[in-house]
């Protein structure tokens, strides 16, 4: 109870959820000794593949016995999820006290929630000098409340396609736009890009990060992967090449952040070695990332046949999510809530040969698209229909033996549907 009233405190101070400046995070981390200056950094940028790369990197990490606190936005089920040190998750007191004592160096100044939360990971971080953080940035990076570092070993540059777009003036509602907010002002030490959807967006992010004076390791030029039967893929850059068994987690778009993930620990020479990645890959974390759901309330309803929930909500990772989908060879049934800010349309249109289509109310978000208006958008896809909510959707569905059935288009979902379970 004492965690969700300074977290509701935290909403007050502020009118807006975003407000995109950093005068305001800069302000209080000054206050509390700025405490980002003291921390060893590496920042993930990008649109898709941000938390899948920052896992895979960090159970690599902990293989070869490194501490690590690590920064990832949103959660999924608690806040606690965000804030990791020492390689643990941060207790509901441990993290109430942390809020507590921000909140009163803060002294009622406005600033948002997700300014505040900045604030506290860095002041707590700092606590652990010796220990490498993995911070996720949100939104466009530029004015993004962790964009107030001012060096770190390294910068992940994920897979970047539109999203957010609502934050953008129409005129500059572009991919172009996009990377200039993203890899803008990437700071001078290292900058890793992983593999984009297209040669035109890697094109652009060569292009904005041209005067960046900074080490630059690119995906294709500097470091691949392939797959090879017998299961298990090879990965290859300067240092040599790697046959690494196939991770724990699904879908092919993983084995490009795993292998995002490698570039960047072996630029940065951390003397980890190929026994650590072999492990770790094997042991990475993947809350509502195709996440196969095997037991629960949920899965009791679909009984024998195959369950994962995705919170791939935009173009990018619709197309990666489809990608997976395409790999397999049985009938799909998909059930998908989103949120109104999203290209629904676009969204879908990656969607190939699905048996079904359900779409459904999010119940928990008031800035969602309800499912009937979700369904009229969906009207070019053949077999849509429309249910309430997320277990009248799995109870309306004729599973056949063998059928997979996935409930994606949010991560909010996602967490509903985690909860539910």
């Amino acid at each position: 109870m004492k965690l969700q009233k300074i977290l509701s405190n935290f909403q007050k101070l502020h009118p807006k959820e975003i407000d995109l400046s950093l005068d305001r995070i800069k302000n209080l981390c000054e206050k509390l000794g700025n405490p980002q200056n003291k921390i060893k950094a590496i920042s993930i940028v990008g649109t898709n593949g941000k938390n899948s790369t920052i896992q895979a990197a960090y159970s690599i990490l902990k293989e070869a016995n490194f501490e690590c606190n690590v920064y990832t936005s949103p959660h999924i089920q608690k806040i606690n999820e965000r804030f990791i040190f020492n390689n643990q998750e941060l207790n509901d007191d441990d993290l109430a006290d942390l809020f507590e004592e921000v909140e009163k160096i803060n002294s009622n100044q406005p600033i948002t929630v997700f300014e505040m939360l900045s604030a506290c990971f860095f002041y707590k971080a700092a606590q652990y000098p010796g220990n490498i953080n993995l911070i996720e940035s949100g939104l466009f990076h530029r004015f993004d409340a962790v964009n107030i570092l001012e060096t770190n070993l390294a910068s992940i540059v994920t897979s970047i396609s539109k999203d957010h777009l609502d934050w953008l003036p129409k005129d500059k509602q572009t991919i172009e736009q996009i990377v200039f907010e993203k890899t803008s002002t990437l700071l001078n030490s290292n900058i890793i890009i992983a593999k984009q959807s297209t040669k035109e967006t890697m094109n652009c992010i060569k292009k904005n990060i041209l005067q960046n004076k900074s080490n630059k390791v690119f995906f294709n030029d500097d470091f691949s992967y392939s797959v090879n039967e017998n299961d298990f893929f090879y990965y290859e850059d300067k240092f040599g090449g790697l046959k690494l068994p196939m991770p724990n987690v699904l879908g092919q778009y993983q084995l490009e952040n795993i292998s995002t993930a490698i570039a960047t620990l072996r630029t940065l020479d951390l003397e980890i070695r190929d026994e650590h990645i072999k492990k770790g890959i094997k042991n990475i974390s993947s809350l509502a990332r195709l996440q196969e759901i095997k037991s629960g309330k949920l899965k009791e309803l679909v009984k024998n046949n195959r369950f994962i929930v995705d919170g791939s909500h935009n173009e990018g990772g619709a197309k990666a999510l489809n990608e997976y989908l395409q790999s397999l060879n049985c009938n799909k049934h998909v059930i998908i809530g989103m949120m109104a800010n999203k290209e629904h349309e676009k969204y879908i249109s990656y969607f190939k040969d699905i048996s079904s289509i359900t779409t459904i109310d999010l119940k928990t978000q008031p800035n969602s698209i309800s499912g009937k208006d979700l369904k009229e958008k969906f009207k070019s896809m053949t077999n849509v229909q429309y249910q309430p909510n997320i277990k009248q959707a799995i109870e309306s569905i004729d599973l056949k033996e063998g059928d997979l059935l996935l409930i994606t288009g949010s991560l909010y979902g996602a967490a509903e549907v985690l909860s539910l379970n």
